[in-house]
């Protein structure tokens, strides 16, 4: 006996997280259908003009914006930042740099320091 393979999918908001994408600012024909694994991968590989301009211009979903903006996605949110932003409106925060994105900034690489920190001692035990 042999199984026959189902092809797995998934739905549209998963495979625009996968993507890096908005999913209100994808095509409807995206939004409203499943994506199947071998899709997505196509997708990956040979991004069609529209995904190509989505991920250069936006709008951009949350983890994507705080990761341009060096920062995490509780700091966007403590910032007031609750949607979704373009290219040129990330640029914009960059160049004007209010204090809250400073402040979250800073607490990034805090964290970020003591990451290092920790897993630079934790792996100085292991080779004690």
């Amino acid at each position: 006996m042999t199984s026959q393979k189902t092809t797995q999918t998934m739905k549209p908001a998963t495979a625009a997280k996968k993507l890096g994408v908005y999913l209100q600012a994808t095509p409807a024909d995206f939004q409203e259908g499943v994506v199947s694994r071998d899709e997505l991968n196509a997708l990956q590989a040979d991004p069609p003009e529209w995904l190509r301009a989505l991920r250069r211009n936006g709008p951009h979903p949350r983890p994507v914006v705080a990761a341009r903006l060096g920062v995490s996605i509780a700091g966007l949110a403590r910032g007031g930042v609750t949607e979704p932003l373009t290219t040129d409106e990330i640029e914009a925060l960059k160049s004007e740099e209010p204090g809250w994105l400073r402040r979250e900034r800073a607490t990034a690489a805090e964290v970020r320091a003591e990451s290092e920190r920790l897993k630079s001692r934790d792996t100085g035990d292991a080779g004690a």
